[in-house]
């Protein structure tokens, strides 16, 4: 990937632990490393196709200065994810925060933070088997939405399913999503509990019915294995309410352990 490098910019702004820097200010050094495809800037000779890095200055001395914080490494991933948000070109951002006065009553040159923020591609599972189902995952969509780290890019139709597990209930409505994110897993896993939890999802029986079943099925080509948290979605390979919508709107996606598309896959399953 392409990158504009904007090396140790000079910021004087409040940020710090103690008191006084909060008060009297002091200076920092920001390196912002901008990811981005320039190809098409580059052919038309054109800066609209690409971002302006003294706009971006300005963009990174204007945020330093309306915001307060204790620690370099909060500025460092704060400025990373405004910037990402800011500029629609940028995939990726590496900020680096240098302090070059650093009260620690030593001599040094600087004490620096560096941050890597990404957006990242995120597939979801969608499904609901109570109330309202269809307006209870269109919400569960514009929630996600209106998060700042995300941005939902398209859907699957909603098609009606019958519910696996021994739970006599009612049929689900099912789907996907493919949408980007800033977010880490763990973070997006959080915002996932905060959106159920709004719509009412109860946890009350194993595979029971739920308002709201937002299930993150894969997260770039990542591979996770906690106590909290599977990706790839351990039961998506073997699902074909999961891998139908997940064919209409990605047929061509691998699977990150088993190499096969998601239309290789539902073709084992049918």
């Amino acid at each position: 990937m392409d990158c504009i490098t904007i090396s140790d910019l000079e910021v004087f702004a409040y940020h710090g632990v103690l008191k006084e820097e909060n008060t009297l200010g002091q200076k920092f050094l920001i390196s912002a490393e901008l990811f981005m495809d320039i190809w098409e800037a580059a052919r038309e000779d054109d800066i609209s196709k690409s971002i302006n890095y003294a706009e971006v200055c300005k963009e990174i001395d204007g945020y330093l200065r309306a915001n307060t914080f204790k620690l370099i490494e909060t500025i460092a991933d704060r400025l990373a994810r405004h910037l990402l948000r800011r500029y629609k070109p940028l995939r990726e951002v590496n900020i680096k925060v240098k302090k070059p006065w650093a009260p620690i009553m030593m001599t040094l040159d600087t004490v620096s933070v560096s941050a890597k923020r990404s957006w990242h591609n995120v597939y979801l599972s969608l499904g609901s088997n109570l109330g309202n189902k269809e307006d209870n995952i269109n919400k569960a969509i514009q929630l996600l939405n209106d998060q700042e780290d995300c941005r939902v890019i398209c859907k699957s139709s909603l098609k009606v399913t019958k519910p696996v597990g021994p739970v006599e209930q009612d049929d689900f409505l099912n789907g996907a999503l493919y949408m980007q994110t800033i977010l880490s897993p763990m973070e997006l896993l959080r915002v996932i509990a905060s959106i159920e939890s709004q719509l009412k999802r109860e946890r009350v029986i194993h595979w029971g019915p739920r308002t709201i079943d937002l299930d993150i099925l894969l997260y770039d080509d990542e591979i996770i294995q906690s106590s909290e948290l599977t990706i790839p979605h351990i039961e998506m390979a073997n699902r074909e309410f999961v891998l139908e919508p997940m064919v209409e709107i990605a047929p061509w996606l691998r699977h990150p352990i088993f190499g096969k598309t998601m239309k290789e896959l539902l073709e084992e399953i049918c």
